[in-house]
């Protein structure tokens, strides 16, 4: 008796193009200001068990990757502290109403982390909230497109940059280590750009880079008392991060030079995060994962 083959999507087609022409959206970028909105996983994502009980902070967690990764989460049974610019609050409210529709705890941080008093609390409010902490996920970050290069950027652009996807990142490790056990998991995003860094991107790329180096080095430190860490590198994802904060003329070729000839979608980068942080991967500290459509990141 012959068994029936489980159906195949072709990769270079399974998303359709989201309607990218002349999209512009204000900064920060709500998701529902997009004329195509992302997909987060919201129907799709089915979850397994593998993060029953524990318990996560997700960064920039309102919309994007960052709501990708809280759903995901949720599904495989972990409660979700998600923090955001209070900006951002209408996006947050819908990434909770999903965490919750899952069945988990969702807490809601508003702040903004370039303060480091800001992730003092955010740290405390994880371990009040939820009975402590797992699962440290920084996503949150900041870029602005500079056509012009270096001499576009403004010494306050760059200060933004690298305190929202560096500093807050050390201060966010750092306040959380007192309070994770052996077979906790920091998971921290860089990009594509950290090895093919764009010149419109210079102090994006730069900080992207960083983290790599920071992950690897941080990763060495921990082993010893049973605490891995792991980066996932995105390539050209579809957020409101990109009609926000790039060009028309990029924006509208967004995704095009990939490998596989389009721009992903955050439900296609949550399964990263959850294998880094499901005892799945409990063999892989300083690790690089390049969701990237095919160009290389290491």
């Amino acid at each position: 008796m012959s068994q029936s083959r489980p159906s195949q999507e072709d990769p270079t087609t399974r998303h359709p193009e989201p309607d990218r022409e002349g999209e512009q959206i204000a900064h920060p970028g709500l998701t529902g200001d997009m004329r195509d909105e992302p997909d987060h996983g919201e129907e799709s994502y089915v979850g397994h068990d593998r993060l029953t009980g524990r318990r996560a902070v997700v960064t920039g967690g309102d919309s994007g990757i960052g709501r990708a990764v809280a759903i995901a989460f949720a599904r495989e049974g972990a409660d979700v502290l998600i923090s955001y610019l209070p900006e951002e609050q209408e996006d947050a409210d819908e990434t909770v109403r999903w965490i919750e529709r899952a069945g988990r705890k969702a807490v809601a941080f508003p702040g903004d982390i370039r303060d480091e008093r800001v992730c003092d609390e955010l740290i405390a409010t994880a371990v009040r909230e939820l009975g402590g902490l797992d699962l440290l996920v920084n996503n949150a970050a900041y870029q602005v497109a500079q056509m012009g290069g270096i001499a576009d950027i403004s010494t306050e652009q760059f200060d933004r940059v690298l305190k929202t996807n560096l500093y807050a990142m050390f201060w966010l490790c750092k306040k959380a280590l007192p309070h994770l056990e052996p077979g906790s998991t920091i998971i921290n995003t860089s990009s594509v750009q950290a090895v093919t860094p764009s010149p419109e991107l210079l102090d994006y790329a730069t900080t992207k880079a960083g983290i790599l180096n920071f992950s690897k080095a941080l990763a060495g430190e921990l082993a010893e008392r049973g605490i891995r860490v792991n980066v996932v590198a995105p390539g050209p994802i579809w957020t409101p991060l990109i009609p926000a904060t790039m060009p028309t003329e990029k924006v509208e070729s967004h995704g095009e030079k990939a490998p596989l000839g389009r721009a992903g979608q955050p439900a296609e980068v949550a399964p990263a995060y959850v294998f880094f942080a499901s005892k799945e991967s409990s063999y892989i500290t300083a690790e690089v994962l390049g969701v990237t459509g095919g160009s290389p990141v290491t």
